[in-house]
């Protein structure tokens, strides 16, 4: 079996890989309040996620959540592979970071203090980011 990843990559690929698998398990079975709240904020930042049922969505959420960790913490997933998931992943949090009202200072793309467990979603963009641009340079 190849591995397909760099000594370099283990600690941001464990990190982010270990939070956002811990994070999938934790939604799983999620209740209906909770559910609730969860489809109510995305879908406020992505209207088109109304159509979709709250519980239907905390699975699929949850479903994601753990297949993206798990690719993170395979190291026969490519680097490049696993980064782009990461980023396409991250993309949509920062994105719902930078719609939903409060989570901003007036003015600012910093967060508020109730923004701030949500920027870190720009972390894991700029990991993904750093973990696609590495493997696509590798190739050349």
């Amino acid at each position: 079996m190849r591995f397909s990843i760099r000594l370099r990559h283990v600690p941001g690929r464990l990190a982010t890989g270990i939070f956002i698998l811990d994070s999938g398990l934790n939604k799983r079975g999620a209740d209906q309040p909770t559910a609730e709240a969860l489809h109510g904020m995305a879908a406020n930042a992505y209207p088109f996620l109304r159509v979709v049922d709250p519980k239907t969505f905390v699975r699929l959420l949850s479903a994601s959540e753990m297949a993206l960790g798990t690719a993170l913490l395979l190291p026969v997933v490519p680097t490049a592979v696993a980064g782009a998931a990461l980023t396409a992943f991250s993309a949509g949090l920062v994105g719902l970071y930078a719609r939903t009202p409060g989570m901003r200072r007036e003015g600012s793309v910093l967060p508020s203090q109730q923004g701030i467990p949500q920027a870190k979603d720009a972390w894991l963009l700029g990991i993904g980011l750093g973990f696609v641009v590495d493997g696509v340079l590798d190739r050349g």
